[in-house]
């Protein structure tokens, strides 16, 4: 079977531009935008990353081995200067920008302000997130900042500084194309192999997310493919035969992409073992078949939308984080026009990246720096040529005074009064609970002296607080009250029941409590099913799971599949500034329909547009609001049992 791959033709004809990898741009951006913005329902849409990877790694190496082809070498100089140019100008524009809005309408942003400019200026940023410790994917317990996604921008800086060299030292010893394939398509394995032995199930992923190391494998699956597949090597005509075996390819490659945006979870152990690497690879095919002249997959790709978006991709995949993260910390109610932000959001960031492309972008990739001083000494004339357009550079001197101004001035790392009393809680609250859970492990089943004690425990802890909060809506008779203080539960939860955790306590003295920052409800299905498997998991299950993210039907059907025949209460999700407060709540309704041992505590209706009951977040109760959601999730559970 021929598919036209032929000696590199390394004549002066002009490059052909192949229109259809701003389609492929397209896609990957997109993937990233929905990732970012309905993370549940596109939850492999970070793999747009990937996909900007392999792409970037053939065509770099494509230009680069033309090159070396014609002359025996790589002007590095002339290189370093064309990808400056390129990729200068929109990443400096939008780190001043972006630091500059900061430091004037939110400055608990600018802690370590430095080392994010610094550390993306010379594109090792990847690095300073992992040493920072900095989660990807912990969308909720944390201030998320605007510049966490400019990883990606600093693995290939460092992609663009050394390959040039590295691929020369190949060429000259090795020679030959089919040696250079194996050896970086074996350093490619590795890479991959790195990263699913580094991996640990139930750790942060986020240091083998953002590690060069184990992200390099999929530059180096587009690099490899630019040496046996070279786009001036590629014959126009083919058999029949073969475009129809390419064409099939490119689709297949095309759908199984679009298939795993929607399947693949950035924090499934699959993802890390093998999962992104099989992606990348499949991405190295659809590149492979829209670059070929002889197949129909660059016709498809191409067309005015995806042309338009996949030119100014750099600058979507700039400013969409800065979009997010600004726009939606002025929402307060996100959860309740979920649809209406999500255009508003995908508007701006398209507006400003256009922006972006047309005048900074473009401009600057073109403009003849050696004329710089020719043109600042035109700037400063009295009736310069220019004219009004000269308020541009007052206003770009503004932006620059702002950033250096929080820099200079970036505050010490420290959170805000409320945040740091709400982490200062969750985290005693944490250690009470740990200690707790350890004794009624070792006690196992209590016997009745001890079960007599807890009674009278709880009966005079429950009077106190009786007595402190009288004008609760909701209180405990004194027979629920001793009726709680036996009552053996396993509660599985978030922040927020960590949050309320020794609260619950109070009243449910033989509660095992498990809650973590961040969690999932995918997370609780190992947890539970660890549980049950050592016979710990008592009858009665309390869960408080959604906050930080939706389920699916099968995440559903295996939690309840590990808890059982046993009573469940899930406690439904008061989260207003995220969009899936309401999908969460309609799926546990509906839930009850299919799972008779199911019961939902409303807590989102009962705790509604209290909020004087919340931190400043509206998410977790405060110290007066705990008072309502511990004894009113106790009534809950008590008459419905």
């Amino acid at each position: 079977m021929y598919f036209g791959v032929g000696k590199m033709n390394t004549s002066s004809k002009k490059r052909r531009y192949i229109t259809g990898f701003d389609g492929i741009r397209a896609i990957a951006v997109i993937g990233v935008i929905l990732y970012h913005l309905v993370p549940y329902d596109v939850q492999g849409g970070f793999l747009g990353v990937p996909i900007f990877f392999v792409l970037s790694g053939y065509l770099i190496t494509d230009i680069l081995n033309e090159e070396i082809q014609k002359n025996g070498k790589v002007n590095l100089f002339s290189f370093y200067k064309k990808r400056m140019k390129r990729l200068y100008p929109g990443l400096v524009t939008m780190i001043v920008a972006t630091s500059a809005y900061i430091t004037l309408f939110q400055r608990s942003l600018l802690t370590g302000i430095r080392n994010v400019i610094i550390g993306n200026l010379i594109y090792v940023y990847n690095w300073v997130q992992v040493k920072q410790g900095q989660s990807y994917f912990d969308r909720f317990g944390a201030v998320q900042s605007p510049f966490t996604h400019l990883w990606s921008l600093s693995i290939e800086g460092q992609f663009y500084l050394f390959w040039p060299i590295i691929l020369t030292v190949l060429w000259v010893i090795l020679r030959k194309k089919q040696p250079i394939f194996d050896v970086i398509f074996i350093v490619a394995f590795f890479s991959a192999l790195a990263m699913a032995l580094l991996y640990k199930d139930g750790q942060d992923s986020s240091r083998i997310y953002f590690g060069t190391d184990t992200r390099m494998f999929s530059i180096l699956l587009g690099t490899s493919l630019a040496v046996i597949w070279p786009s001036k090597g590629l014959k126009n005509n083919l058999q029949k035969k073969s475009r129809i075996i390419l064409d099939c390819i490119g689709i297949a490659s095309l759908i199984i992409i679009i298939l795993m945006f929607f399947s693949m979870s950035g924090e499934s152990d699959l993802t890390y073992h093998g999962g992104m690497f099989f992606f990348s690879l499949i991405s190295m095919l659809l590149i492979a078949t829209v670059a070929h002249p002889g197949a129909d997959m660059n016709k498809l790709l191409t067309n005015p939308i995806f042309t338009w978006l996949g030119k100014r991709s750099y600058g979507i995949y700039l400013y969409q984080y800065p979009v997010m993260i600004f726009y939606e910390s002025h929402i307060s109610n996100m959860a309740a026009h979920p649809w209406i932000h999500f255009f508003i959001e995908i508007c701006l960031i398209l507006i400003i990246s256009h922006l972006s492309y047309c005048y900074i972008e473009l401009p600057l990739q073109h403009f003849d720096y050696s004329r710089t001083r020719e043109v600042i000494a035109e700037l400063l004339k009295r009736k310069s040529r220019y004219g009004w357009r000269r308020l541009w550079i007052v206003g770009a001197i503004i932006l620059i005074a702002l950033t250096m101004t929080g820099a200079v001035f970036q505050p010490k790392l420290q959170s805000n009064q409320e945040d740091k009393q709400l982490e200062n809680v969750i985290k005693k609250n944490q250690k009470e609970v740990t200690k707790s859970n350890k004794k009624l492990q070792d006690k196992g089943a209590q016997n009745s002296g001890s079960t007599s004690s807890s009674q009278e425990s709880a009966s005079n802890s429950t009077s106190s607080s009786q007595a402190k909060s009288s004008s609760q809506p909701v209180e405990l008779t004194p027979q629920q009250q001793q009726q709680a203080a036996t009552m053996r539960i396993t509660a599985i939860g978030d922040s927020v029941l960590a949050d309320g955790s020794v609260k619950l306590k109070s009243i449910f003295q033989q509660m095992y409590i498990d809650a973590k920052v961040g969690r999932q409800p995918r997370d609780a299905i190992g947890i539970l099913n660890e549980l049950a498997q050592k016979g710990q998991l008592d009858n009665t299950v309390l869960l408080s799971l959604g906050t930080n993210g939706p389920f699916n039907d099968e995440e559903l059907y295996q939690i309840m599949g590990a808890i059982g025949n046993r009573r469940v209460y899930w406690i439904n999700t008061h989260v207003p500034t995220r969009r899936w407060q309401g999908q969460v709540n309609d799926s546990l309704n509906a839930a009850t329909k299919t799972y008779s041992n199911l019961h939902v505590i409303d807590w989102y209706d009962y705790s509604n547009n209290h909020t004087n009951w919340f931190y400043d977040d509206n998410v977790h109760p405060n110290e007066y609001g705990l008072n309502y959601y511990s004894n009113f999730i106790a009534k809950e559970v008590l008459e419905e049992k």
